[in-house]
């Protein structure tokens, strides 16, 4: 399969959180590229690569951002790909500054975001907008999905045998 997602952040201290977008890709057999792109230290290289990322087969931008945040709604304003956001934690307002600066986007530029940190919806909503045109991947979305599913009833069927104090103890 060829390249597919981009997965780009401000800062390598971002990686620790995006690591999660990349495993998602790994384990849909997704391939995507890793990059350090910041909006406010290397513009000119945010701009290239968000103007061209299309044209090098991408279909799907996942950016991380921390403190001012504005990687993905920068990135979105250049491309036409779809970008999901992901807002990283700071120390100091523990990611709610980043939340707020990429959903805050104008009409016209949207950014889908994701929960502060999670790296791991941003990966699963990029291979949900890739698996509406690839029918195998689609499939492979479902039997996720069924996992869940089947993992939850697991937990409700233990709940159940062993009664809540009795289950209580065993998750801690």
């Amino acid at each position: 399969m060829s390249l597919q997602v981009g997965i780009i952040m401000g800062s390598d201290s971002d990686l620790p959180i995006m690591k999660d977008a990349i495993a998602v890709c790994e384990q849909f057999g997704i391939e995507c590229e890793v990059a350090i792109v910041s909006a406010h230290r290397i513009p000119e290289r945010m701009v290239e690569y968000a103007q061209r990322a299309h044209q090098r087969g991408l279909k799907v931008i996942i950016a991380g951002a921390g403190g001012a945040a504005h990687l993905p709604g920068m990135v979105a304003s250049l491309t036409p790909l779809p970008v999901i956001g992901v807002p990283v934690a700071t120390r100091n307002l523990q990611g709610v500054d980043s939340l707020y600066s990429i959903v805050q986007m104008p009409v016209g530029i949207p950014v889908a975001t994701v929960a502060i940190g999670n790296a791991k919806n941003a990966g699963l909503l990029a291979v949900q907008i890739l698996a509406t045109h690839q029918p195998e991947l689609l499939q492979k979305v479902q039997q996720y999905r069924q996992s869940l599913c089947d993992m939850v009833m697991d937990k409700q069927s233990k709940l159940e045998e062993l009664g809540y104090q009795k289950y209580l103890q065993q998750m801690f």
